[in-house]
C-alpha cells in the first residue's frame, strides 16, 4: 500500500519539463481556473465534433484574443486537445470540469490560499501563518472563519467537509456497535458529525467541543433539524491545556481535527483525552494520513494541504504521517487498540483506550 519515494528514475528531458510545470504553475493553474469559470471547458464538452477559437468566442461573447490564448494554454495543461482548428476535451478536462473532488481542491486553491501563498518563505521561518493577513489580524484561521469572506467560508467548508462527508456515513455502524450513550465531539465546527450521531441513533447524546464562533454556526445548525435536545454545546478553547475535557464519555471523537495542531498540542490534547476518559471509554480519531494512500494523486494532495496549514491556518501542523500519531498517542497514556483503513475518500480510523 506505500507509496514509493525512494527513488529517482526519471529521464533528464522528463524532469526538465516536469521543472518547467513547476515555474509556471501559478500561470497555467489561473489558466485552468479561467478556462472552466468563464465556460469555456464545458462548451468544448459540449461540441463532441470539436468546436473552433471563433465559436467559443462568439457563443460566449468573450473576446477572440483571450479565447485564443486561453485555450493554447489548454493544450500544454492538456485538458483540450486540438485536431484541423477544432478544440476537444480530454479526460483531465473532464476531472477539471465535472469531478467535484478536483473542484473543492481548485476552489480551495484559489479562494483560500492563493494571495497568501506569497508569503509562504516567511512561514517557514517564523511559524507563523503569515499568508491569513491577506484576510485578517488574527493568529490562526479558527479565530477568523466566521468573519472570513463569504465565499472563502464556502470553499473553506466545501474542502473541510467534502472529505468527511463521505466517512461520517460509512463509520455509524462502527461507532455504534457498543450502543454509546454519550459522545464528544471535539472540534465539532458546524455540528454535521453530531447531527449524523443522532439521527443514526435515537437515544445518544453527542457534546461539541469548540470556540464560541464555531458553535454559533453549530447551534443554528442543530436547531434548524429539531434537535438541540440532544446536542448540547460547550464552549471552550482547546489549546488551554488546563482546562479539562468532561469526564466519562463513551466515546471520544476526533475528526479531520487533530492535523489542525502542532505535535505539542496533540499531546496536549490527546493527554486531556485520556484523563477524561474511563476503563471503558473510547477515543476515535479520524485522520488522513499521507503515508496511506493508495494513489500518488492522494499523497500530492495532502502534501499541499500540509503547507496550507503552516501559511494560512496557524504555522505549526501537517497532514501527518501515521508514525507520527502513533508515538504521540503512545506518549499520551493512550494505546492504539483498533485500526480501519481506506474510511471514505482517504481516511485511517485509529481507536485508542487507555493502557
Amino acid at each position: 500500500m506505500a507509496l514509493n519515494y525512494g527513488s529517482d528514475k526519471k529521464r533528464a528531458v522528463q524532469a526538465k519539463y516536469d521543472a518547467q510545470k513547476i515555474a509556471f504553475g501559478p500561470i497555467m493553474f489561473q489558466a485552468a481556473l479561467a478556462l472552466r469559470n468563464l465556460g469555456i471547458l464545458q462548451l468544448v464538452k459540449e461540441s463532441e465534433s470539436g468546436i473552433t477559437l471563433e465559436e467559443v468566442a462568439e457563443k460566449l461573447k468573450l473576446p477572440l484574443y483571450g479565447v485564443k490564448v486561453l485555450l493554447e494554454a489548454g493544450l500544454s495543461l492538456e485538458v483540450v486537445w486540438a485536431e484541423d482548428g477544432k478544440f476537444r476535451l480530454t479526460k483531465t478536462g473532464w476531472f477539471i470540469l465535472c469531478d467535484e473532488l478536483t473542484r473543492v481542491n481548485m476552489d480551495f486553491t484559489q479562494d483560500v490560499n492563493y494571495l497568501g501563498m506569497f508569503t509562504l518563505e516567511e512561514s517557514i521561518k517564523t511559524g507563523k501563518p503569515t499568508g491569513l493577513k491577506v484576510f485578517g489580524d488574527w493568529p490562526t484561521v479558527y479565530e477568523g472563519l466566521s468573519q472570513l469572506p463569504a465565499h472563502v467560508q464556502k470553499s473553506w467548508f466545501g474542502f473541510d467537509h467534502f472529505y468527511s462527508d463521505y466517512a461520517f456515513p460509512e463509520l455509524m455502524p462502527v461507532i455504534f456497535r457498543n450502543a454509546p450513550g454519550r459522545i464528544l465531539d471535539v472540534g465539532g465546527n458546524t455540528g454535521k458529525f453530531a447531527l449524523q450521531c443522532v439521527k443514526y441513533n435515537s437515544n445518544v447524546r453527542v457534546s461539541i467541543l469548540d470556540l464560541p464562533g464555531q458553535l454559533a454556526k453549530a447551534a443554528i445548525n442543530i436547531k434548524e433539524a429539531g434537535f438541540s435536545e440532544r446536542v448540547d454545546l460547550f464552549p471552550i478553547n482547546l489549546l488551554d491545556h488546563s482546562n479539562p475535557f468532561p469526564k466519562d464519555p463513551d466515546i471520544i471523537w476526533m475528526s479531520q481535527f487533530l492535523d489542525c495542531f502542532s505535535q505539542d498540542d496533540i499531546h496536549g490534547l490527546l493527554k486531556r483525552s485520556a484523563d477524561a476518559m474511563n476503563s471503558n471509554s473510547s477515543l476515535y480519531i479520524l485522520e488522513t494520513y499521507w503515508d496511506q494512500q493508495k494513489y500518488e494523486a492522494s499523497a500530492y494532495s495532502l502534501h499541499a494541504t500540509s503547507l496550507y496549514f503552516t501559511n494560512i491556518a496557524n504555522g505549526c501542523s501537517q497532514m501527518y504521517h501515521s508514525d507520527d500519531m502513533r508515538k504521540l498517542i503512545d506518549k499520551s497514556g493512550l494505546v492504539l487498540a483498533e485500526e480501519i483503513l481506506n474510511v471514505g475518500v482517504s481516511h485511517t480510523l485509529f481507536i485508542c483506550k487507555r493502557k
